[in-house]
């Protein structure tokens, strides 16, 4: 049963100005917390129904995770989820360390993406193309936003980012290819790519910001056939990652 202390730092996590006071978020639901457990996060406690303990004490015993048994009620009053009967983990944050695109690497930048389920929707699309760096401004959402994690699936577990002024970057970016997302840039489905680079993606409403967009050497767009005013952020990086995955790998560059 949990305490209230223990109840009360929990739920606590819900807020991102605790989330970097204590330097922990919270995972929740089956598949996610399972993720967690096999990955190089550190866990620091494991709220979970017997159920779900006894089918994954192999995972907890790994890590020599401290374990709370607890009921439904309990996990949902903690958690976030409306309905949790499985799980929830409390995490350490990582280290906010810079990163840079390597030889042969795609990087994603975002600027200002301010919703937390496109962010994890990004995430998600990002492992599923072999994305393992995103760079982030610091007006994007919190990664360890609840919704963040619980939208990527498990695949923050397999994607690094970095939070901070994302100009210094760019600016001294010379050696690389970056490509941002334009309503008036290249046709994607014409333009060729090369092996390595950035692709910025921005804000839904604003686009990308002029200080950014100075730096970026190749404007793309997905050419628009119907009448929509505009695609979602999320969909719009899997469409323009999957023309750059699939023209590298055509033309011999992967």
């Amino acid at each position: 049963m949990l305490s209230k202390n223990q109840l009360k730092y929990i739920q606590s996590l819900h807020q991102k100005k605790y989330r970097q006071q204590h330097g922990a978020f919270l995972v929740e639901g089956a598949k996610s917390v399972q993720e967690v457990l096999q990955s190089d996060f550190q866990p620091e406690l494991l709220l979970a129904t017997e159920t779900f303990y006894k089918e994954n004490a192999h995972l907890t015993d790994h890590q020599r995770t401290p374990v709370e048994i607890v009921s439904v009620t309990e996990l949902e009053r903690a958690g976030t989820l409306e309905s949790n009967n499985a799980a929830i983990a409390v995490v350490r944050t990582k280290e906010n360390r810079p990163l840079l695109v390597g030889p042969g690497e795609i990087a994603l930048i975002l600027d200002d993406i301010r919703d937390p389920g496109n962010l994890g929707t990004i995430l998600r699309i990002a492992d599923w193309y072999g994305i393992r760096k995103i760079l982030c401004s610091e007006t994007t959402a919190d990664v360890y936003n609840p919704k963040v994690i619980s939208a990527s699936k498990g695949s923050f577990c397999r994607v690094n980012w970095w939070y901070g002024d994302i100009v210094p970057v760019l600016s001294q970016s010379v050696a690389n290819e970056v490509y941002g997302a334009f309503l008036d840039g290249d046709d994607v489905h014409t333009m060729a790519f090369s092996s390595s680079g950035y692709l910025v993606m921005g804000n839904e409403s604003n686009g990308i910001r002029p200080e950014v967009g100075q730096y970026v050497t190749q404007r793309v767009t997905i050419p628009r056939y119907g009448d929509a005013e505009s695609l979602n952020v999320g969909i719009a990086t899997a469409v323009l990652l999957d023309n750059w995955r699939r023209k590298i790998t055509s033309n011999g560059l992967a």
